[in-house]
């Protein structure tokens, strides 16, 4: 087998960090495939995050099947220890254990994607924030040219707790959106003060972007803007608020995915080329 293309990361994980990229993957139809097989790459230093996508999936598809794939040895080792632990203590809620007929498994494998078929959907969370901006492009590319037809790229990143996190989802066209996601009922308080607190967790194209003359900058300052404006609403709830918010940007020109439905799960998506890096 080929040496796994990538560097080993810091492999900084833990329960419920990826819940929001997570929800927003179960409702792509690329996860909804029967027999779909997902790849979480860079899962990190336990199984944690595979475990928990392929439980968050399979509620809406019990077919799925999800493929972890790490560089590091020692970390597959580890991963699969961990799945047969779980296993082996039957089907309770997740974090103590699996079913035991659950698709999941772990692999040595890096941005080429050493996969059995091509998978519908690759997730790389908290992988390319690790790298330069310049080797972005072309780590997309590699892991693209493995999907199977109509499949679904999604990298981004996360803070540690997952309240903060974003994304770029891509196809075999290239980048198509960018997802922020946020626990919105957070917002205003000293770790949250406004939801351009999302740039510290911007995917690796976009996150040395964030000055003026970018358009994820205007982004995220007229969100800060449309926060501010509804205001009067937090009496009704962080949300009510938040989707208001979400709401008047649309309603300002911005190419908003969506409806409330999802706003209410502090999303907001907007087409890539609203926020695509200048030349």
């Amino acid at each position: 087998m080929a040496k796994p293309t990538g560097r080993i990361t810091r492999g900084t994980t833990g329960v419920n960090r990826l819940r929001r990229v997570d929800r927003w993957i179960a409702a792509q139809p690329a996860a909804r495939v029967p027999g779909a097989l997902v790849v979480d790459l860079g899962y990190g230093a336990s199984a944690t995050t595979s475990l928990e996508l392929h439980e968050r999936l399979a509620r809406q598809n019990s077919t799925v099947e999800v493929l972890g794939l790490e560089i590091d040895p020692a970390r597959v080792a580890l991963a699969a220890a961990e799945l047969a632990t779980a296993r082996a203590a039957g089907p309770t809620r997740y974090g103590r254990a699996i079913a035991s007929d659950a698709r999941v498994s772990f692999a040595l494998g890096g941005f080429e994607v050493p996969a059995p078929r091509p998978p519908q959907l690759i997730r790389a969370m908290n992988v390319l924030r690790q790298y330069d901006e310049h080797e972005v492009a072309g780590h997309w590319a590699t892991m693209l040219a493995r999907l199977a037809p109509g499949g679904l790229l999604v990298e981004g990143t996360s803070n540690e707790i997952g309240r903060v996190c974003s994304w770029v989802a891509l196809d075999a066209a290239g980048p198509r959106s960018l997802t922020i996601a946020l626990k919105v009922d957070e917002l205003g308080s000293d770790a949250m003060e406004a939801p351009s607190v999302v740039r510290e967790r911007l995917p690796k194209a976009l996150i040395h972007r964030n000055v003026p003359g970018e358009r994820v900058h205007e982004l995220l300052a007229e969100l800060d803007r449309a926060w501010a404006i509804e205001a009067p609403l937090a009496d009704f709830g962080a949300v009510q608020r938040w989707v208001a918010a979400v709401g008047r940007m649309r309603e300002a020109g911005w190419p908003v995915a969506g409806g409330p439905a999802r706003w209410r799960l502090g999303e907001l998506t907007v087409a890539w080329e609203a926020v695509a890096p200048l030349p």
